[in-house]
């Protein structure tokens, strides 16, 4: 007899599925209480072989679970390990944002530190520089000996009153006693008796020149002493080799007679009008 069979591919079922089976099997006939009215020893017999794939299958059953529980856990442990190192991630993002912004302010505060540093510095250099202006025009600006006087004797007039035959200085028109003042800013380095030049004072100017006061009733400077442009170093009068009152006003390149130079143009190149 020749036997067929449906085209197609048979599988047996898996273990899983026959202990599956076989475990309804068992639960059934124990509801329908046909294993407990059988008392024959072999289907005595028969009942262990039921017991043994519920057992196998108890043991497939707690395999796959500890499986899925291993699964899971390893999950788990993935999911924390990403969630550490994404809180890593960001922590360190946040510290490099923060420490980039630190360094920033730190850069401006630099920066707003060294502009207004500059700045301050510009003010004293300006501050400065117009101290040294005002002080070169204060110095550098003269005034006559005597206030409102004119010239009554010329540079270089001949004649027997001088010595040398020439007269090295100018005179001044003042009645005795004329406050006669420093042309400029200096140092005394001559007060007293000057011969000829009777009561004289010698100053030394802050731009290296002499100027010479001659002929004073008094003196009202020491050596030594600094004086101020405008300043009064004393009177007038006609002591010395002198015809009547008024000022001889000499400027020098030295202390020292004979080292005259125009006294009307040096007064001219400090500012004096005259």
């Amino acid at each position: 007899m020749a036997f067929t069979r449906a085209t197609g591919k048979h599988r047996a079922p898996s273990r899983l599925t026959r202990c599956g089976a076989k475990a309804v099997g068992i639960a059934t006939l124990a509801t329908t209480g046909v294993i407990g009215s059988m008392a024959s020893p072999a289907l005595a017999a028969d009942t262990e072989t039921p017991a043994a794939a519920e057992t196998g299958l108890s043991q497939v059953i707690a395999i796959e679970g500890a499986l899925a529980d291993r699964i899971d856990a390893q999950a788990d442990a993935q999911q924390r390990q990403a969630d550490v190192a994404a809180a890593a991630k960001a922590k360190a993002k946040a510290e490099a944002e923060a420490k980039a912004k630190a360094e920033a302010k730190r850069k401006a505060d630099a920066k707003a530190k060294a502009r207004a540093a500059a700045r301050a510095m510009e003010a004293r250099e300006a501050e400065a520089r117009a101290a040294r202006s005002a002080e070169r025009a204060r110095l550098g600006t003269f005034q006559l000996p005597v206030a409102g006087s004119y010239v009554s004797t010329g540079y270089k007039t001949g004649g027997s009153l001088w010595s040398s035959g020439s007269h090295s200085g100018v005179d001044f028109h003042a009645v005795s006693g004329s406050s006669v003042v420093a042309v400029g800013a200096g140092t005394v380095v001559e007060a007293g008796w000057g011969g000829a030049y009777g009561n004289n004072i010698v100053l030394r100017m802050t731009d290296g020149t002499y100027t010479q006061y001659g002929h004073l009733s008094s003196i009202g400077v020491s050596v030594g002493q600094s004086v101020g442009q405008g300043q009064r170093i004393g009177l007038s009068g006609s002591t010395g080799n002198s015809t009547g009152p008024h000022l001889h006003f000499e400027a020098r390149t030295t202390p020292s007679y004979g080292s005259d130079m125009d006294p009307l143009a040096y007064l001219r190149a400090h500012g004096v009008t005259v």
